[in-house]
Order: structure tokens, then sequence, then C-alpha cells
């Protein structure tokens, strides 16, 4: 295998040579490893700063970047496992040329987590984490993290798809990143509080090609009808911009109060709120002490996360404009312009024209017209 050495952080690891001119390079490598994620593997070492679980599991770990990271950048216990011969030999590679002492297991991912315990257990495959959340769960002890690269399933653009690999119907809305992401989520949530265990959000976020979820486990039935109780559906209009959401297992038939038309819902997915203000202040103040690459796009990801609004959906700034066929003043008057009006909005994380608020659709559309 040829390989080149890299950097991420403070650690120097070795990874298989790619192919530049392919469409997409880390797919044809011997063995995986996509420089595009430095920012999740950052946001992961920084987290896990600020938490410091007892052990830490890198479940499916192709060239080990990640766990190597952790064990090195954060110090912490570090099980690196994959079921490809190939990936775990470079692995181990890594794990000399690095002198930590890291566990390097060679197994599938669902059979290791059925058979063992860690404090923190991390899934990041290529593509779906469905099949892998079940064992997951039973394996987290404390902290459980997800990655999903299937965008187009979870937001509605390969509805079949979503369908059969998360039991809910997304639609592909303006908002679909939120969908997405909390239709992951929901996903998730579901899976947990079949072992009466409940989750809290800690850090979770859409950003580019990939969702992620960074959650803490909470044990006991209770925790569980908690965290049942935050499963619902975003109801959309079919026909103008109105949407709402409820909460429940199955949806109410409703009618949209602006045009009358049937609402269709969106779910089920997770409502509330998906990011912890402690945890993300804790990773504001550690971000400095932090060696990492991303640390701009880090530092600006957690800073609008924290004075994100909880709403499971947005509008498009651009969408509202186009529909009133008005040029608007700039997004953040309007977000002033709704403070001023006694409502909360903000922007979201994942988008330059998203707009979070509480105000009715109305009060929104006349600010945005000028009025």
């Amino acid at each position: 295998m040829d390989l080149v050495e890299v950097t991420e952080g403070g650690t120097r690891f070795f990874v298989s040579r790619q192919d530049p001119a392919l469409p997409f390079p880390p797919a044809n490598s011997p063995v995986f490893y996509n420089p595009r994620m430095e920012l999740n593997r950052d946001a992961t070492v920084l987290l896990l700063t600020v938490l410091r679980p007892r052990d830490y599991l890198d479940a499916m770990g192709a060239s080990g970047a990640r766990g190597l990271r952790v064990a090195g950048e954060v110090g912490i216990p570090v099980t690196i496992n994959d079921r490809s011969e190939r990936a775990v030999d470079l692995i181990r590679h890594n794990v000399e040329m690095s002198g930590l002492e890291i566990e390097v297991t060679c197994q599938d991912a669902n059979v290791l987590m059925s058979g063992r315990r860690f404090d923190a257990v991390d899934l990041d495959p290529f593509g779906t984490p469905a099949p892998f959340v079940d064992s997951a769960v039973r394996s987290a002890g404390n902290y459980l993290f997800v990655t999903a690269t299937d965008t187009a399933p979870l937001c509605g653009a390969h509805l079949p798809a979503g369908m059969r690999r998360y039991f809910s119907r997304p639609r592909n809305t303006e908002y679909h990143a939120e969908v997405g992401l909390r239709t992951l989520l929901g996903f998730v949530v579901r899976e947990v509080i079949r072992y009466d265990r409940g989750v809290e959000p800690l850090f979770c976020y859409a950003h580019e090609h990939f969702h992620r979820l960074h959650l803490r486990i909470r044990n006991g039935a209770a925790a569980a009808d908690r965290t049942l109780a935050r499963i619902g559906y975003v109801m959309q209009c079919p026909t103008c911009l109105y949407r709402t959401e409820e909460t429940g297992m199955l949806p109410a038939p409703a009618d949209c109060p602006l045009c009358g038309a049937g609402l269709v819902a969106v779910g089920p997915l997770w409502t509330g709120r998906i990011n912890d203000d402690q945890t993300l202040a804790a990773m504001q103040e550690t971000l400095p002490s932090v060696k990492a690459g991303t640390v701009p796009r880090l530092s600006r990801l957690v800073s609008t996360c924290r004075q994100e609004l909880d709403t499971s959906s947005h509008y498009d700034y651009h969408v509202v404009a186009r529909s009133l066929r008005v040029s608007p003043a700039s997004i953040e008057s309007v977000i002033e312009r709704l403070r001023s009006l006694g409502y909360r909005a903000s922007r979201a994380h994942y988008s330059g024209t998203a707009l979070k608020t509480d105000a009715p659709l109305p009060v929104l559309q006349e600010v945005i017209s000028g009025g």
C-alpha cells in the first residue's frame, strides 16, 4: 500500500495515497480517509477534552485517524476497531509509529459492541449508521456519538431509503438540513428508549455532507419517558410557507390556518433542543488550548449553535422574500426587528439564509416586506 503522512491537530499518521483526479478520491482508496471530515474530528477531540469519559471506542476506525487523535490529544484509553484486515494493518502501523498505547481490534462492529461496554462509543460509518445503532446503544455507558453521511435519505430527497433506514417520512423542504439532523436523532432516540434509557443532546449539528450527534445517555425509565416526550412532527403546509410542530407518537390531522390546505406530517423526528449550552460554553472556553486545523470554523459553529433557537424548522430568508416579491433588508436587520417586536429570532448553524423564529408567519412576512 502506498502511504502518505498527514497531520491533523497535534497528531501525525499515515493514510493510503489518493488519486485527486477521481470524483471522490477517498472511496477509491484501499483504506478510507476523508480529509473533509477534519472539522468533524476536531469537534470530537474538543468535546472529549471537556467530557473526559473513562474510555472510548472508535468502532469503524479505517485509517485510525479519529481514535489516534483522541488517544494522543485527549489522553484517554482508546480502542480502535475495523472489520477490514487491511485497515487494521494500517491502524497498527499508525499506532506503532505514534508510540501510543491503543487497543486495536479486527471485528465486525456489531459483534464487538454486542459483547463489550465502553464509556463512549463513536459510530462514523461510510453512509448510514442505522445497522449499527442498536448494538452501539447497548455498548455505550454514558456517551454515544453518531455520524451519518447519507444526507439525501435523511433529508427526504431519497424518500424510500429514508423510510427504510430511519422509519420516518422526511420531506425535502427548504429546511431539509434541520429535518435530516432531527430525523437521525429521532431514530437514535427510538433505539435508546427501548432499553429504558434516555438521551440528552450535547452537541448536534449538520455540516456540508454529514450530520453529527454527540449524546449523553441517561439510565432509567423516567429518563426514557422524558426522551420519548420529545418525539414529534413538523406539520408543513404543502401550498404555502406555514409550518408548526407538535409532539406525540402520531400526528393529528390539521389544516393550515392561513390557506386551508391539509398539513403534511414530517417525521417522526426529535423536537426540542439539540445542544446543551453548558457543554458548548465549556467547549468555547477550552478551544484556545486545543490544536486543530479548523479552529476558526469550529469556533463559528459552536458560537452559532449557542445562539440558535431550538425550533425544529427554519424559514429560508430568500424563499420568504421571493414569495413576497420584495428585496428585503439584511437578515441581521430582520432578526433585530423581530426581537424588537418581542419575538425570539436567530440564525441557524448550517445555512447563511436560515432564519429561526417563534414569530407567526404573517409577522415574519410583514417584517421581511418592510412593514
